[in-house]
């Protein structure tokens, strides 16, 4: 039997693709639970999704896809996160606070980079429960920024001070520090540091903290964030997945099922990251070097410098042994049986999707968070295998072909990949630890949205 009333819960993501997609699937599994959804996007990403959705039929009844303008006009880049970032509280409070009352909300869940709308929901009378789009342990991180700055590891521009090993869980380079390498600029690295360090202080007026992690993966980090709600991987079915901004290459499912089991490299960088020519060529070498067949995603600028012509010419090249596809349906491509690994930048969604299908990394992490969960796959989880670059900062050809080559001989990582995939499983069915925590998020904004008495 319904209940007489449905909470209704604003959904505020941070407008980048990683962001967009465990928020997508946490609200359908809100909705299922009875809730109704105000799934907030900036204009520009309203439009890719929708249309992405629509052609999959992906929109469940109980979402709707809602959207602000995110202060940049429209001849200027909206792909460029470091160029409007500073901006967004600006330009989107307005009309955030406009849809907060006339909706009538009482409940938001915002993603911790958009954490300035603490203040802003709190003031309307709103709860909020804060959604980490990255480890536990990378949000312990974040919380413990002054430390680091008061024991003189960095200063308050995001410069490393003591080049040094930061000891944590999972031990990272101080030059690795989410915030420090996110900032292509000495400006933008200033710019996040401030950021990161003017939000924590409004982190207590969140209820909770949602992470899309589980209790078994990160207990010693989740043992820090008292106030943590473990609830995941928070991964779309297969068959419909949902917050991707490209089209996918379902094509590509037909290639893998005609390649023998555990055979094929599968090669992902995520929706951001840019190699240069000189990498670019050199990764697609090693991988012909390897001899294996792969699967290699090439997004529309992935890379700078190299030409339609010359990435036709090596498709030829590599024809019956290789493909490349512009976007592919990744979960799909992780549970087939004939991948056999994954060479990830080692994004958090990545991660936990690798993870959830027991598929070992080769790991090339480049920015944010990604070399923590680096750390974590390689020195923690023992899932898999490091990249290393040269003294020119090229990852080459042939530490490719070996790390791939040394991968796929190690039983005791495939093995360990296993068993994380049988844990991951574990925590989603009913009664595993993250399918608690969602129902203790589910009766707590029920319970305060219609207080009893």
């Amino acid at each position: 039997m319904a209940t007489a009333a449905q909470p209704r819960v604003m959904v505020l993501p941070f407008p980048a693709q990683g962001h967009v997609i465990p928020l997508m699937e946490l609200s359908r599994k809100l909705v299922k639970h009875g809730f109704e959804i105000d799934f907030i996007n900036t204009e520009f990403n309203h439009g890719r999704l929708l249309e992405a959705l629509a052609e999959k039929g992906a929109i469940p009844g109980g979402i709707h896809m809602l959207s602000i303008p995110d202060g940049l006009g429209p001849a200027e880049d909206h792909t460029d996160i470091g160029a409007f970032v500073k901006g967004l509280p600006a330009a989107m409070s307005g009309r955030l606070e406009e849809m907060i009352t006339s909706r009538k909300i009482k409940w938001m869940i915002a993603d911790v980079s958009m954490s300035w709308a603490l203040q802003l929901a709190t003031t309307a009378g709103v709860r909020v429960a804060l959604f980490s789009t990255y480890s536990a342990a990378v949000f312990g991180l974040r919380m413990n920024l002054p430390k680091l700055i008061e024991d003189g590891v960095l200063d308050e521009s995001g410069n490393v001070i003591r080049h040094e090993r930061v000891q944590l869980m999972p031990p990272v380079d101080a030059a690795e520090i989410p915030w420090v390498s996110l900032g292509s600029t000495p400006e933008r690295r200033k710019t996040n540091v401030q950021n990161v360090l003017r939000t924590n202080r409004l982190m207590p007026l969140a209820e909770t903290i949602i992470c899309n992690t589980f209790m078994e993966m990160e207990p010693d980090a989740l043992a820090l964030l008292p106030n943590a709600l473990p609830l995941g991987p928070l991964v779309a079915p297969t068959a419909r997945p949902a917050g991707h901004f490209l089209p996918e290459d379902l094509t590509c499912l037909t290639w893998l099922d005609t390649q023998a089991p555990g055979s094929v490299i599968y090669i992902a960088f995520g929706s951001s990251g840019v190699l240069d020519a000189t990498q670019f060529q050199e990764l697609a070498d090693g991988l012909a070097l390897s001899g294996r067949p792969f699967m290699w995603v090439v997004r529309p600028k992935f890379t700078t410098g190299v030409g339609q012509d010359w990435l036709d010419v090596f498709k030829h090249r590599i024809d019956g042994k290789g493909l490349v596809v512009g976007w592919a349906p990744q979960q799909r491509v992780l549970s087939h049986p004939s991948v056999a690994c994954f060479v990830s930048h080692c994004g958090w969604n990545s991660t936990m999707e690798g993870m959830l299908h027991g598929v070992p990394f080769v790991c090339w992490p480049y920015f944010a968070d990604q070399f923590c969960n680096q750390s974590y796959i390689c020195n923690v989880w023992g899932t898999g295998v490091k990249l290393c670059r040269d003294k020119q900062g090229v990852v080459t050809k042939e530490e490719i072909e070996s790390k791939v080559a040394r991968l796929l001989r190690d039983e005791e990582i495939k093995g360990r990949a296993a068993k994380w995939k049988h844990k991951a499983c574990a925590s989603i069915i009913e009664g595993g630890s993250s399918h608690q925590n969602l129902l203790e998020l589910v009766n707590l904004v029920r319970e305060q949205s219609y207080p009893s008495g």
